[in-house]
């Protein structure tokens, strides 16, 4: 099997399995326990929480979730009242959680993108006003790569006395999170880490109402024990991608300039300059994605995102760019990175252009 569905999750380093295994097996004690094993749990998840706060903005606080959905969802709803504003391309974790704030009563402004997928400013720049309260923005989009301008959303979220909440699980560690931003949603499965883990960074000021209730962990932000593996987990894949952050983004991009010229007969959705390169849709007329699925068994790659698979709808995300339905059903993702290799890159081109000419041939 050749993986190429990166942004769907990310092979476990061999170095975030080694460093949770002892957890598992003999360190098992409960990280919130007063007693010396305990306390000796507790130790490991302080180191990851270091760890993994060097790549995000100084200051600040981390708080561990099950995952980056529910640190979206901490963030959204534990916000203070008011308007909400986001953008059309965002993750459903984030649409989804403002489609139930606003039967609640919230109002919510959906703001459109152009058709390289970048935010319209102008747009923004109109709904970001003074009573609201929160503008969530996704730093690197999940199904096309696009880097939204995170930075001058929250200058304007900002100026009218809003939050700013930066879903980063995509682009952390691979593309700078703006010191200006006042929440991030980040996950571990997505950095080579487990899954099941992911964190909330909020400024000191900024403090959620809470969803769970119970014992108080993590600063009453998010009640519930810890898994010292998992942090410790996180913690490890977050070092590897500061340590190995020149050498991933290198052979990203060699990797990326290879599929140029590998799949030159498809058009590729988003831009082609404001993106992260680890990460490509492209599309082709006269295929369905599919039926390219189907028959491409032996690669793992995807035709949008993995949380919105089997829904039977083509991507929200592509008919947002102004993609028709036809078109939005003829796109894949290919998403590659620090564990592939050019000769995977290339099998694979090879099987999915083969394919594609055969399933656009006339009959």
């Amino acid at each position: 099997m050749i993986y190429l569905d990166y942004q769907a999750t990310t092979p476990l380093a061999p170095e975030v399995f080694d460093a949770m295994a002892p957890l598992l097996r003999d360190h098992f004690a409960n990280p919130h326990s007063a007693h010396r094993a305990g306390r000796a749990a507790a130790a490991q998840v302080e180191v990851a929480r270091e760890e993994i706060a060097r790549l995000l903005p100084s200051g600040g606080r981390l708080v561990f979730t099950s995952g980056a959905t529910e640190a979206l969802n901490i963030a959204i709803q534990g916000a203070p009242a008011g308007d909400i504003v986001t953008i059309a391309t965002e993750h459903a974790a984030v649409l989804d959680t403002v489609e139930a704030m606003r039967r609640q009563g919230r109002r919510v402004t959906i703001l459109p993108v152009d058709p390289d997928g970048i935010v319209d400013l102008d747009a923004a720049r109109a709904a970001i006003r003074p009573g609201v309260a929160l503008v969530a923005a996704m730093l690197v989009n999940n199904e096309i790569g696009v880097i939204q301008p995170t930075e001058i959303l929250a200058d304007l979220a900002h100026q009218a006395g809003a939050l700013f909440l930066c879903d980063a699980v995509q682009g952390y560690g691979r593309v700078a999170i703006p010191d200006a931003c006042d929440m991030v949603a980040i996950s571990a499965h997505k950095i080579h880490g487990p899954k099941g883990i992911g964190a909330l960074w909020l400024r000191e000021s900024v403090r959620p109402a809470p969803l769970l209730h119970g014992g108080g962990q993590e600063g009453g932000v998010r009640s519930g024990t810890l898994s010292p593996a998992l942090c410790a987990g996180f913690g490890v894949a977050a070092r590897l991608m500061r340590d190995r952050a020149e050498t991933d983004r290198l052979h990203v991009e060699s990797l990326a300039a290879l599929a140029q010229t590998l799949f030159s007969g498809w058009a590729l959705n988003g831009s082609a300059t404001a993106r992260y390169p680890g990460n490509l849709n492209l599309r082709r007329e006269g295929i369905d994605g599919a039926q390219l699925l189907s028959y491409c068994r032996n690669i793992a790659f995807s035709l949008g995102s993995a949380c919105a698979s089997g829904s039977g709808r083509p991507s929200h995300v592509l008919r947002a760019l102004g993609l028709t339905e036809r078109q939005a059903r003829g796109s894949v993702r290919i998403g590659f990175g620090r564990y592939t290799t050019p000769d995977e890159l290339e099998r694979a081109a090879k099987a999915l252009n083969e394919a594609a000419a055969a399933q656009a041939a006339p009959r």
